[in-house]
């Protein structure tokens, strides 16, 4: 069965002949999602050498990973095969490193970043992974405020918002929520929410 992490985790592995290497892993639904994670631990961090990175998306099914200037297929791959290795989905490691003026070679990069990336996704919690619904939530702009603040409390993943005469948001919720979502949307706004579920598509892998 699949599993995906159930919040953010982050820990430095020991040093590697003077390069530091720190991991941080996330769960994330989107690949907009992953790459704003990506853009966070990098802004977070600026001084690093290199902020390398890999992540498996389920639905559509994505599978990644970037090197980051690092010599190919010696960063972002191994750190692919720990996701991989676990079945974790919905999931981004990045692990930024910090030169210390000795190189590692191809063979002591993979083993220093797939071994920080492994050592952060054992440390982190995973849960089983749920299928997720996308679907549409529409409100006036009135409840605006209302709807905001339930699904941020509820960690609603959001990929677009449509501004008209009512507000429609597309969202991406786990299906064993979506019931408990629509009922508090409902009693929250007085049923004034309209919320059209469906599922999403299932293809190939890329």
């Amino acid at each position: 069965m699949a599993h995906t992490l159930s919040s953010r985790i982050r820990i430095e592995a020991e040093p590697t002949k003077g390069s530091r290497f720190l991991a941080t892993a996330a769960p994330v639904t989107t690949e907009v999602d992953a790459r704003a994670f990506l853009a966070d631990v990098s802004s977070e961090f600026p001084d690093a050498s290199h902020h390398c990175w890999a992540w498996r998306i389920a639905r559509p099914a994505i599978e990644r990973a970037g090197d980051d200037g690092e010599p190919g297929g010696s960063a972002g791959r191994p750190m692919l095969s720990q996701l991989v290795g676990r079945d974790l989905v919905d999931a981004a490691v990045v692990v930024t490193r910090w030169f210390g003026g000795t190189k590692l070679g191809v063979g002591g990069l993979v083993r220093a970043y797939g071994g920080a990336a492994g050592l952060a996704l054992d440390r982190g919690a995973s849960v089983p992974w749920v299928e997720l619904i996308v679907g549409t939530i529409e409100h006036t702009h009135d409840d605006l405020g209302t709807v905001e603040r339930l699904l941020e409390a509820r960690s609603v993943s959001e990929t677009s918002v449509e501004w008209g005469t009512t507000v429609v948001r597309t969202v991406m919720v786990p299906e064993n929520e979506l019931t408990d979502l629509c009922g508090q949307l409902e009693e929250a706004t007085a049923g004034r929410v309209t919320v059209e579920p469906l599922k999403l598509p299932q293809p190939d892998a890329e």
